[in-house]
């Protein structure tokens, strides 16, 4: 099947006609009118004084003019017109005025040529019965109207019908078509809309599985070389510092037990309206990460305990709060929490044995923070910790997501330092 519903290796329709049925119906129309016409030709030829013959063929092709009806209906109807005069054509003048009243040709045209054609019909019809019956000439007038508003009114009227019933079809298969087209358009970005939010949560929870586990893996990692290098020379210190690696591995697998955990749970009931089941999943989805992310994630209460860590690991921390603090918004703490805790882990990772400094500034109407490490000092031996150059990348997408600002890059003392701006309202 080929696009406009024809077989392939057929032929569509011939020449001007929509369907291979409405070819076959005027070629029989046509042959049918083209009969009668040279029947009708017989006795014009005898009235005129012509041959038959000329009669006859004169007939038939005036008849076989209605095979032309639907692509030139005016010609039609003025060759009916025409040829009133001659008493032949009754099917050629009924079908041509019934094609031109459904056709698109404006109404002023139609109402000129029915009322052409109604009073050709009324002035032949009254000179032939004037002569043949011997009548009063009201009746004869009467009789003669009938006769010709019989023959055109009815036509004009059952293709006006015809024409208003094919354009009523027409408008209302456009309207469904288009709003066929609007429910697919809909359809497809309600999908977009769904991988988008399925891509942004994967992404986010990405983000807060590296934030968790390179933070606790790296301090996990620093305590373990401590331990290695003083396992025989101070025992009690070994002691410390495996106890400090148990708390850390405890804590990561509690913290993945949580994000995991809410990930797991069942969603909500879906609504009582009628939701596409992608939508349905992309809300579940991000309901369920947006809880493991802001109820149960970390606050700015907690980066004593964090830089505390730090200190715990062996690195020289020094922490600078500036103003009072109030409750911001969960994800702004969150956000606040997790900057400063890559921060910390990339100095683990890459400046070993150097000078941090953490501020904390709680200005009005926003909060900013920024973690600057010195040079190394040589004597500490690198741990060793795997780069996966998505530490500064996470950070970034976290402030600019809450439309901050976040400015990183080395000092001129030879140090690194992360500067970020969240705005809290």
């Amino acid at each position: 099947m080929t696009s406009t519903g024809e077989v392939e290796g057929r032929a569509g329709p011939p020449l001007w006609w929509a369907r291979r049925r409405d070819a076959v119906g005027d070629v029989v129309l046509g042959g049918v009118s083209a009969v009668e016409c040279a029947w009708e030709g017989v006795a014009f030829a005898s009235e005129a004084g012509l041959p038959t013959a000329v009669g006859v063929l004169f007939g038939f092709v005036v008849g076989a003019t209605l095979v032309l009806r639907r692509r030139w209906p005016i010609a039609v109807v003025l060759v009916g017109i025409a040829v009133s005069p001659a008493a032949m054509g009754f099917l050629l003048a009924v079908v041509g005025m019934y094609t031109l009243a459904s056709s698109e040709v404006p109404r002023r045209i139609t109402a000129t040529l029915a009322s052409m054609s109604l009073a050709a019909t009324f002035v032949v019809m009254y000179l032939r019965t004037r002569g043949d019956v011997e009548a009063d000439p009201t009746l004869v007038v009467v009789l003669s109207g009938f006769v010709a508003v019989a023959l055109t009114v009815p036509p004009v009227l059952f293709g006006l019908y015809i024409g208003a019933r094919r354009r009523l079809m027409e408008s209302l298969q456009e309207r469904a078509d288009s709003l066929e087209r609007e429910l697919s358009l809909l359809a497809d970005r309600a999908e977009e809309r769904a991988e988008w939010a399925r891509t942004e949560e994967r992404t986010r929870i990405a983000r807060e599985m590296h934030d968790v586990v390179a933070h606790r893996v790296s301090l996990m990692v620093v305590h373990a070389a401590a331990l290695e290098a003083v396992a025989v020379k101070d025992p009690a210190r070994a002691a410390k510092n495996a106890a400090l690696v148990g708390d850390m591995g405890r804590q990561a697998l509690t913290e993945l037990r949580e994000m995991l955990g809410v990930l797991r749970a069942a969603p909500k009931p879906a609504p009582a309206d009628p939701v596409p089941a992608v939508a349905v999943a992309a809300m579940a989805l991000a309901g369920a990460a947006g809880v493991a992310g802001m109820e149960d994630g970390p606050s700015l209460d907690e980066l004593e305990v964090l830089v505390g860590q730090s200190r715990a690991a062996g690195m020289t921390v020094e922490m600078l709060v500036h103003g009072e603090g109030a409750a911001y918004a969960a994800e702004v703490e969150q956000t606040a929490y997790r900057v400063v805790q890559e921060a910390l882990t990339n100095c683990h990772k890459h400046a070993p044995g150097a000078r941090v400094v953490v501020r904390l500034a709680h200005r009005s109407g926003e909060v900013a923070m920024q973690v600057e490490n010195g040079p190394c000092d040589g004597k500490a031996t690198e741990p060793g910790l795997p780069s996966g150059g998505n530490g500064l990348v996470g950070m970034r997408e976290r402030v600019l997501g809450l439309g901050g600002v976040f400015v990183s890059g080395p000092t001129d003392a030879g140090g690194f330092r992360v500067s970020a701006v969240l705005p809290t309202a």
